[in-house]
């Protein structure tokens, strides 16, 4: 874990931050600005490795957006055995990415982590089936063998069975590729827009020969039938940010995140580019479609980005609390998230597109393989 090493003199902390002024121009990317007095070293957790979903981080550390704020930051790439929000609950970082459900779990089972800034406003979850299968909505799995991946990520889908009481519904659990779907192994299976389900759109279908397209599947999208789940939001130790000082860190890592993600709104390029740079395994096309759709869950953003839409965080409490055993019963709503934090960074930066209304999603051509 990095530990602050200096403060920026001359800096007045409310109790809820105060919009804070950038520290300069930075020495070309990754340098910390000129003007910086202090400098204060932070670590982020990623959910997993390097691709288009930390895009704006990746941007934020390379452009010198973090060192403009007087800040050295670390991005640890995620794993199949990394927890992002225990690697806060313990110390190992001062700044993690998770899934509000996921985090609500691990609050209940003590780890007292705060939810800062909700960047993601809407799911990427999909439920995916072949076009011949007849699923066109969630009453049309009943009798159906239908994947998820388990491990917390399929509440919207029990959700949905549950909102729309449907009977005879064998759940199978799938691995984090589309092979069980393609090879027709189960009927419907579960993707996010951002990664699995363009990897469909990048096989070969044996009746056509061609690439499968959008009109081959059918798509069940859970923000169009009421269970969605909000995800990717950054989250902080309880503790750690009740210290002094780390409310104004908080505060500029949060505006050199946010001015990272609205980079790409004007660089996509860029931002891909970035990406790859910083040693993602997934080929070029590939990012290219996740980084577009990842665009599309964080922006138009109802409040600006990285605040907080209540209806949606009201809508993520009730699945939770219904569908997952550790929660049902629990208030779970108490301090779990905070919007000051986020609003001062808006503060900072106000002059540019905070809610991505200007947003255009783009036509990105697949090649066989993502490449």
């Amino acid at each position: 874990m990095k530990m602050s090493l200096w403060r920026r003199s001359g800096l007045l902390i409310g109790a809820f931050g105060l919009v804070l002024a950038a520290c300069g121009d930075s020495n070309g990317a990754g340098g910390i600005a000129e003007d910086c007095d202090e400098v204060d070293e932070v670590t982020l957790q990623l959910q997993w490795f390097a691709q288009s979903q930390f895009a704006g981080y990746y941007v934020a550390l390379d452009n010198g957006f973090y060192a403009d704020e007087c800040l050295d930051v670390e991005i640890l790439e995620g794993g199949v055995d990394i927890v992002p929000q225990q690697v806060l609950a313990t110390g190992g970082a001062e700044f993690g990415l998770a899934w509000v459900p996921k985090a609500l779990v691990s609050r209940e089972g003590g780890a007292d982590i705060v939810n800062i800034a909700q960047v993601f406003e809407r799911s990427g979850t999909l439920e995916v089936s072949l076009a011949d299968s007849g699923i066109e909505s969630p009453e049309d799995w009943a009798g159906k063998t239908v994947g998820n991946w388990g491990f917390g990520n399929e509440f919207e889908l029990t959700a949905a069975i549950s909102k729309f009481n449907v009977a005879d519904v064998e759940l199978i659990g799938q691995d984090f590729t589309m092979n069980a779907l393609l090879n027709g192994e189960i009927d419907a299976a579960e993707a996010m827009i951002y990664n699995e389900y363009a990897q469909v759109l990048e096989a070969i279908n044996p009746d056509t020969g061609e690439l499968y397209q959008p009109e081959d599947l059918n798509v069940i999208d859970f923000n169009e039938i009421g269970t969605a789940m909000l995800q990717d939001a950054v989250w902080v130790d309880a503790g750690w940010i009740a210290e002094s000082g780390n409310e104004d860190i908080a505060i500029r890592f949060l505006t050199a995140s946010f001015r990272g993600w609205i980079h790409c709104l004007d660089n996509f390029d860029d931002c891909v580019d970035v990406v790859l740079a910083n040693g993602s395994t997934l080929p070029a096309g590939h990012q290219e479609w996740q980084l577009n759709e990842i665009l599309a869950l964080i922006f138009p953003a109802t409040n600006g980005i990285g605040i907080m839409n209540d209806e949606l965080w009201d809508q993520t409490v009730a699945v939770a609390t219904e569908q997952i055993p550790e929660l049902q019963g629990v208030d779970v709503s108490d301090g779990a998230f905070r919007t000051d934090l986020a609003e001062a960074a808006i503060g900072n930066i106000g002059s540019l597109d905070t809610d991505g209304d200007g947003y255009s999603h783009r036509d990105i051509e697949l090649k066989e393989g993502g490449e």
